[in-house]
């Protein structure tokens, strides 16, 4: 990767942290040559502290370090975006972030997870997996679990069992994922229809 270090003083480019998992921006630090090419063999950000004038390996102190997953230039090649999967709070402070955020994945985003785990089941279909049997017994099984689970759901709705409710709406889901899974959709695809609808 070919990047500028000449734009600012002390050829330093900035380099915006983000949760690889979560996708919250973590921190803002600043690299120069040497410290990108220490994070790139290392695997850990490491930083040009201005203050301190040297490297800086965030965490070498707390053990709170930075693992890389990937890094990013942007258009003009003078900044970077490290997605990373940290260890303990990022801040000096304590906080996850540098900005007080509270780092941790949407609930919602736990589909997408689902999804991919769907995913990877089929593909690799390991013995003793309720979702393996699932792809083994076809398209007539998933669809009547789908059935099944729908039908559960509308009776505990009725009967205002709350708790029910949610137990049953989530073996839907799972199981209409499933199907979607099988037949090469996900449930981005759903969300894109219902966006589609919503306009």
């Amino acid at each position: 990767m070919e990047l500028n270090f000449s734009k600012l003083e002390g050829g330093l480019l900035p380099a915006i942290i983000q949760d690889n998992t979560t996708g919250k921006v973590l921190m803002l630090g600043f690299m120069n040559q040497e410290a990108y090419e220490k994070t790139i063999s290392s695997k850990l950000v490491t930083f040009h502290s201005r203050t301190k004038n040297r490297l800086w390996t965030k965490g070498e102190e707390s053990g709170n370090f930075l693992n890389v997953v990937s890094i990013q230039a942007d258009c003009d090649q003078d900044t970077l975006l490290i997605k990373v999967n940290p260890v303990g709070p990022v801040c000096h402070t304590g906080t996850d972030t540098c900005w007080g955020d509270e780092n941790k994945v949407d609930d919602i985003l736990f589909l997408k997870q689902l999804q991919d785990f769907i995913d990877k089941r089929k593909i690799e279909m390991p013995k003793g997996s309720y979702t393996t049997s699932l792809f083994e017994d076809g398209i007539s099984r998933m669809a009547q679990k789908v059935g099944e689970e729908a039908v559960e759901t509308v009776i505990e709705a009725m009967a205002n069992n709350d708790e029910r409710l949610l137990y049953e709406a989530s073996d839907l889901l799972y199981h209409l994922i499933v199907l979607l899974a099988h037949k090469g959709y996900r449930i981005e695809d759903l969300a894109r229809e219902l966006k589609k609808r919503h306009k």
